[in-house]
């Protein structure tokens, strides 16, 4: 029996079609998997529970105000604006999700954007 081998990705056309998509697309499409991501390990989707994980929705939280807090100059507020609103609404579900909530300016991600009150 003769196994075919696995077809080769073609690196070039990779990174030639990487080369084509600008920086703040790039950038949005990060934001916007953190934020799914999070969503998911806030137990906000359908599954509920079944995937809730506070200490990695901190992460993913975290990392998306330092993400927007670090593009905040390099996008535009047409992306900017629903990506803000987007992680406020995430930092307030984790707010309400918390057993213990965090003191104001002490949660995920209020480094960069300040306490946030719910």
């Amino acid at each position: 029996m003769s196994e075919t081998p696995p077809e080769t990705p073609d690196f070039d056309a990779m990174t030639r079609d990487i080369a084509e998509v600008p920086a703040v697309e790039v950038i949005v499409t990060v934001a916007v998997n953190l934020m799914s991501a999070a969503a998911v390990k806030l137990g906000l989707t359908e599954e509920g529970e079944t995937h809730k994980d506070l200490d990695e929705a901190r992460k993913l939280v975290h990392a998306l105000a330092g993400l927007l807090d670090a593009t905040a100059t390099e996008i535009s507020s047409f992306h900017a604006a629903p990506l803000r609103d987007g992680l406020k609404s995430l930092q307030l579900a984790f707010r309400e999700a918390s057993l213990v909530p965090d003191e104001p300016g002490q949660g995920p991600g209020e480094k960069y954007t300040g306490p946030i009150y719910g």
